[in-house]
């Protein structure tokens, strides 16, 4: 049982890896031994992620840039990382936006790039790491990154694209898991609910939004840095071999209730 959630020798792909969520999940997945590429728009960034986690963990990482929302950037960048390992076992699909607003002041171009970001992104790099490493491999984990927002809506901030694209990812994790579960390649979701990232600080930091903490959420607070670190571990491992188009929330309770 102790080395169940090892991953010694795998090699795990994240994208929106250059800050918040995504390097805290990267820095898991290397803590059980995985090699990471970590993928974004920004070239010293992701440089800059690569080189810590190297230094901290002592596993290999090569860093990749990619903008998701581009076919073309997203097809050469999978082809990069098989030149380079080979193999991709583990794709953590992070990167994402955020439009907040009232529903009725959104612009086409705000709805558009939501689902063209969170949802038609993850699409894209889920549909070539499958069809160029995980099919031919018979094997593969893929971590779509929803939110709790993807499972119910909210009054506190107006953000209906936002629901709209991670209910997408929702449900295009159930799509893909049914798909491609004959290729063992498992395909689960994390709904993570309120954490802290360079992005939401000063919103969550807001006394407005530290009462709606301890009325909307059970625990009465925020997600903590590697508070998610275990999800992501875990679906990411062969301890979770028999688990599937499952939707796992990271959110302190908010879904409960």
């Amino acid at each position: 049982m102790k080395d169940m959630f090892r991953l010694d020798g795998q090699v795990a792909l994240v994208t929106g890896c250059s800050t918040g969520l995504g390097v805290q999940m990267a820095k898991a997945l290397a803590s059980q031994g995985c090699k990471i590429v970590p993928l974004a728009r920004r070239q010293e960034k992701i440089e800059e992620v690569a080189k810590e986690i190297a230094e901290e963990f002592g596993v290999e990482t090569f860093p990749v840039r990619c903008d998701i929302t581009d076919t073309d950037m997203v097809e050469e960048a999978v082809d990069k990382i098989l030149e380079h390992f080979g193999r991709i076992d583990i794709l953590v699909n992070n990167a994402g936006t955020g439009a907040v607003a009232p529903a009725e002041d959104i612009t086409d171009d705000q709805f558009y790039n939501e689902l063209n970001i969170d949802l038609f992104g993850s699409f894209r790099v889920a549909r070539a790491v499958a069809k160029k490493a995980m099919i031919p491999a018979k094997y593969g984990r893929i971590i779509n990154i929803a939110s709790m927002y993807g499972l119910v809506g909210n009054k506190v901030a107006p953000a209906s694209p936002y629901h709209a694209a991670k209910g997408g990812v929702v449900n295009l994790t159930r799509g893909l898991a049914s798909e491609w579960g004959k290729y063992g390649i498992n395909v689960n979701a994390i709904c993570p609910g309120y954490f802290y990232t360079p992005l939401t600080k000063d919103t969550l930091d807001s006394d407005f939004f530290q009462e709606n903490a301890k009325t909307m959420i059970p625990l009465e607070r925020y997600g903590n840095e590697g508070e998610l670190d275990t999800s992501v571990v875990f679906l990411a491992s062969k301890a979770s071999s028999y688990v599937t188009g499952v939707m796992l929330p990271v959110d302190g309770g908010y879904t409960s209730m």
